[in-house]
């Protein structure tokens, strides 16, 4: 007997035989069942019950809604906010209720039976013909039907023609719900993902799509969003028709530029994190692995406290230096032996000569009180104050870098099956560990030296995006370094509102996001094998 046969004919083969075998009288619908010494309630489940898990739903599904309206009401006039900090959080907040109800309901219900609501009071949806999942566009039409018949009154008088114990929608939609020991003994069984070539590779272009998406809309409010309120209207006649007023000037030469260089560092120190995760086989490995930071900011202490240097577009060269011979250093130092670099001995070598790099900068900053400023402001990390002169100094790098991680990733994935699996599969070892390694010092040397140190990026970003795409790095690298835009582009557009009329550096909004993520990764029973 196979579970698609419809519910009433595997009842009615279930009772002939008990019946048959003397062990039941004539069937009675409203009894519950006797299976061993367990009692299996049969019918729809009780209203009340419903009721709690329609309420728990519409509170999963209204929350970003009323948090954004929060947002929304604190941004006021009064309080520093712009007609265009409104509408960009209000949106944000409208497309994020959709994008959860769609989740809640469409794709948990309709595929395993239980949307967040029914799952806490163990509840679950299935088809009255089949007894199995509904999908998710059965479920999400199950649920236009329950709210035209909450907002209508036809909806809410009682209907002879309604099944009994059954609603209005489910009556339309051919569904009951059921308590999950119910949905259980009548061999319900939730919708497998299909997970073949096809499919998978659909979904993964959907999803770089759809992140593509959220990157132009957060640099939209990125554009939109500052320390001086604006109009709609002024940021759209800045972009599209600007004739040199003032709000023309803040949003083309402060804004756009600003977050044209987040994009762009958010990609590198993405993709950076991917890279070194999958070379150092190590899930708490991030660029600064490799003493690129520690590097950067020697450098950049040492060209203040003897050249009297003073801004970033002074000393920007000096930090990809540092980077470029900390990242060589941490190379030569790891391939002393016979075993040449391994995730074993680059960590070790990363550390130990950051740690000896940071020593001497800490001994610099201590002499020299404008070295000190200097290399404070430069510590935190923003990309506040970079115009389009520090962008098109770092973008060439960037491009290279980025271009010599994609071309790596084949060999990156041979790479995590093992070095005597990658050599035996005529894979070069040394050469692509050398292409990776030069590829992370680009990027993340590029990154470090236009807007400073930014910590738990290239840490945090790469688990987002293994989980979106799974370990294959020729998906992983460019999910990261959207993920990675996204995030560092959402960070300081935060840090703009949340201290206005000042700002907070990305680098401590990013602090307060992936101080809990590394607890949390740390704290995990099984570490993500990589």
């Amino acid at each position: 007997m196979t579970s698609t046969r419809p519910l009433a004919r595997l009842r009615e083969v279930r009772r002939s035989q008990r019946a048959g075998n003397g062990l039941a009288g004539p069937p009675r619908l409203a009894a519950p069942e006797h299976r061993g010494h367990k009692e299996i309630p049969a019918g729809p489940a009780p209203l009340p019950r419903r009721v709690v898990a329609g309420i728990l739903d519409l509170a999963v599904c209204a929350a970003p809604l009323a948090v954004g309206g929060l947002i929304v009401s604190a941004l006021g006039d009064d309080a520093g906010g712009g007609q265009a900090d409104r509408a960009v959080f209000g949106a944000f907040a409208l497309v994020i209720t959709v994008v959860v109800t769609v989740w809640n309901v469409g794709h948990k219900e309709g595929r395993t039976g239980q949307s967040a609501g029914k799952k806490w009071t163990g509840l679950v949806v299935r088809d009255t013909d089949t007894g199995q999942a509904i999908g998710s566009r059965h479920a999400l039409r199950r649920r236009s039907y329950s709210a035209l018949a909450f907002v209508s009154i036809a909806g809410l008088l009682p209907s002879a023609a309604r099944p009994a114990g059954t609603t209005w929608a489910d009556a339309r939609t051919k569904t009951e719900v059921v308590r999950e020991s119910t949905a259980t003994a009548d061999g319900f069984i939730a919708r497998e993902r299909d997970i073949s070539v096809r499919a998978l590779r659909r979904a993964r272009l959907v999803g770089l799509l759809t992140l593509v998406l959220i990157l132009v809309a957060v640099a939209l409010a990125s554009v939109a969003i500052g320390a001086r309120p604006l109009t709609l209207a002024e940021v759209h006649h800045a972009l599209v028709t600007p004739s040199g007023l003032d709000t023309d000037i803040v949003v083309r030469t402060l804004r756009v530029p600003r977050t044209l260089l987040a994009i762009a560092v958010g990609i590198a120190i993405g993709v950076a994190g991917a890279l070194i995760q999958g070379h150092t086989r190590n899930p708490l490995a991030d660029p600064g692995l490799l003493g690129v930071n520690a590097g950067a900011a020697f450098a950049v202490v040492l060209s203040v406290y003897l050249l009297g240097l003073s801004s970033p577009l002074q000393f920007i060269w000096f930090a990809f230096l540092g980077a470029l011979v900390a990242s060589v250093a941490v190379f030569s130092f790891a391939s002393i032996g016979r075993g040449g670099a391994s995730p074993l001995t680059l960590p070790l070598a990363g550390v130990a000569v950051g740690a000896f790099l940071m020593a001497m900068t800490n001994a610099i900053v201590l002499l020299d009180r404008a070295s000190l400023d200097a290399y404070r402001f430069w510590n935190v990390g923003s990309v506040a104050g970079r115009g389009f002169d520090v962008l098109i100094q770092v973008l060439p790098f960037l491009a290279l870098g980025v271009v010599l991680a994609l071309a790596s990733t084949p060999a990156l994935n041979l790479l995590s099956l093992g070095e005597d699996v990658a050599r035996s599969l005529g894979t070069n070892i040394a050469l692509n560990r050398t292409i990776g390694i030069l590829a992370i010092t680009l990027l993340t040397g590029a990154a470090t030296a236009a807007c400073g140190m930014i910590a738990f990026l290239g840490l945090v970003v790469p688990h987002i995006a293994r989980a979106i795409t799974g370990p294959d790095y020729r998906w992983l690298v460019p999910f990261s370094g959207l993920c990675g835009a996204i995030m560092l582009l959402t960070a300081d557009v935060v840090g703009r509102v949340v201290v206005r009329p000042g700002e907070l550096q990305i680098g401590i909004v990013l602090a307060l996001i992936g101080g809990p993520f590394f607890i949390a990764l740390v704290r995990r029973r099984k570490l993500v094998t990589l």
